[in-house]
């Protein structure tokens, strides 16, 4: 396995553990949410470290590393969502949303290996500040989609740009770690 396989392992796993403690502690609560709310979250969370970096100041105390697995996790609860539906009711198990974690988790996987492979690992060279824009503009991008009812002439469709959304983190988080 090559060094951006190892650490993007790592990087998941960390993310993994936290979403699986989380469904522990409060269930797949989450299920309730339309992908627009898990759009809108994630718009929260990248546009916090867009300020922060800017002004570098922080006075809430979540970390950068904090904010992008947040990411992370919001983006493969979203792939879920749009695939299953929004639940007013929790009807999966703890269990059952880590196994589905874990089926996008590996779709994402080889989605930045064929990517890797094709761009040469240019996000290597990238700003963890330029990745944060990327984001926000997939954001926007879904955001415009979402309004459109998921319609598109020419683009990659909305859980495309989701899995955009958790590799920039994932590569953030790297450059962070």
């Amino acid at each position: 396995m090559n060094k951006t396989n190892i650490e993007y392992t790592n990087v998941m796993n960390v993310c993994r553990d936290i979403f699986a403690k989380k469904s522990v502690d409060y269930g797949t609560s989450w299920r309730i949410l339309r992908p627009s709310s898990l759009t809108d979250q994630i718009f929260i969370k990248a546009q916090r470290i867009r300020t922060l970096q800017e002004t570098g100041e922080n006075k809430v105390g979540e970390s950068f590393e904090d904010a992008f697995t947040a990411i992370v996790n919001y983006c493969i609860m979203a792939v879920i969502q749009v695939r299953m539906g929004a639940e007013v009711k929790e009807d999966l198990s703890a269990e059952e949303a880590i196994e589905s974690y874990d089926k996008i988790a590996k779709e994402a996987f080889e989605l930045m290996e064929n990517k890797n492979h094709d761009y040469g690992e240019a996000w290597r060279d990238m700003r963890v500040s330029s990745l944060t824009d990327l984001i926000l503009t997939k954001v926007l991008r879904i955001k415009q989609m979402e309004d459109n009812k998921g319609k598109t002439i020419i683009s990659e469709g909305i859980e495309g740009n989701y899995f955009d959304m958790l590799n920039y983190s994932v590569f953030a988080l790297i450059h962070l770690g």
